[in-house]
């Protein structure tokens, strides 16, 4: 395969073509290959809490990227799972209908899942995602800093400490410019120097900033040659711009579906721990129809594999493949990205790009 050259793709930065080859994914309804099924008279175990709202956060972020790409046309990366914790959180600290709007707004239905049955899902969301890995880094957190004049009840700060795992800081709004410089070198320190400056100016009449970070870093399963990077690929920003990249490349086994429907072409990269990467490539002129169907983050990806940040039977030994039969996929225009953790199922990452080297 073939992919976006040595270099780093700050989100909104830079990385690109693929040319592979791939493994087409299994038929809808059809078991993958040596995929083990569990004995019927087996009983299973009850689901994890974060199976009560891993779903609606997906559902979450395709509505919000829907919304994002129709009001921006340059590149896109956001963390749902980062936005979609934030705003659960937040709703703790309203009351009544204000509450109940925010969940809401996430998605949730109330009467089918309780408020308290939300927060305890992104509870055990949140600590899976933070169980160590030798294979990969994942880091999600939240703070709050809080004015010296506010006075929060300890049951909500005791609540955001024991669901979302947030701590709280007492901060002097009253010297924006010195707060500001403060909390922006504590998001440096956690996402390890990957997002500098991420916050707006403060006023005076700030009062509380909460704050939610993602840091993932692993390395592909698969990794790239980087001697076989390109260093000069054309990269087709739309038709009258046309950009030269490094672009990584590869010859790999790949799972890779077409679909003709849609128009699109579906590529999936695994990572060598948790997670893997699907890349959308629509065909020339359709990325607004693949679009209708289907904070700020930063991404470097090189040949090694993908580090990241931000204020099923698909993963089965694919049989072997006639390497003359197989299909390349060239990434050397616009297309989308979703980064998905394996075993909570939740999507950590969604976005589009659309110009590489734009920052």
């Amino acid at each position: 395969m073939e992919m976006m050259g040595p270099a780093r793709l700050w989100l909104l930065g830079a990385w690109i073509l693929a040319s592979v080859h791939c493994q087409p994914f299994p038929a809808h309804g059809a078991k993958s290959p040596g995929a083990h099924q569990p004995p019927s008279h087996q009983l299973s175990e009850p689901a994890p809490a974060y199976h009560k709202v891993t779903p609606t956060i997906t559902s979450f972020a395709l509505r919000l990227y829907k919304r994002l790409a129709a009001g921006t046309p340059g590149n896109i990366l956001f963390s749902p799972v980062s936005l979609s914790s934030m705003l659960a959180l937040l709703s703790l600290g309203a009351q009544g209908d204000t509450s109940t709007q925010i969940l809401e707004g996430l998605g949730f239905n109330l009467t089918e899942t309780p408020a308290a049955d939300v927060h305890r899902g992104f509870q055990s969301l949140l600590r899976t995602l933070d169980l160590p890995s030798p294979k990969l880094e994942l880091k999600v957190g939240s703070s709050l800093f809080l004015d010296k004049r506010l006075k929060p009840l300890q049951h909500f700060l005791d609540s955001t400490k024991e669901l979302y795992g947030a701590f709280a800081f007492s901060a002097n709004f009253s010297d924006p410019a010195t707060t500001w410089r403060q909390i922006n070198e504590y998001v440096r320190k956690q996402t390890y120097g990957h997002v500098t400056d991420g916050l707006p100016q403060f006023s005076h009449d700030t009062l509380m900033v909460l704050l939610n970070y993602i840091f993932f870093k692993a390395k592909w399963k698969h990794p790239f040659d980087r001697y076989q990077t390109r260093k000069q690929e054309s990269f087709s920003v739309d038709d009258r711009t046309s950009l030269r990249v490094p672009m990584m490349q590869q010859r790999e086994m790949h799972r890779f579906l077409y679909d003709q429907e849609v128009a699109c072409t579906v590529l999936q990269i695994e990572y060598s721990g948790n997670a893997w990467l699907l890349l959308v490539l629509p065909d020339p002129g359709r990325m607004r129809q693949v679009e209708a169907v289907s904070h700020k983050a930063a991404v470097d990806m090189n040949e090694k594999g993908t580090q990241a940040a931000a204020a099923s039977g698909l993963l089965s030994q694919p049989p072997p493949l006639n390497a003359t039969s197989a299909p390349h996929a060239h990434f050397n225009r616009p297309f989308l990205l979703l980064l998905w953790e394996v075993t909570t199922q939740s999507l950590l990452f969604l976005g589009k790009v659309v110009n590489p080297v734009a920052g």
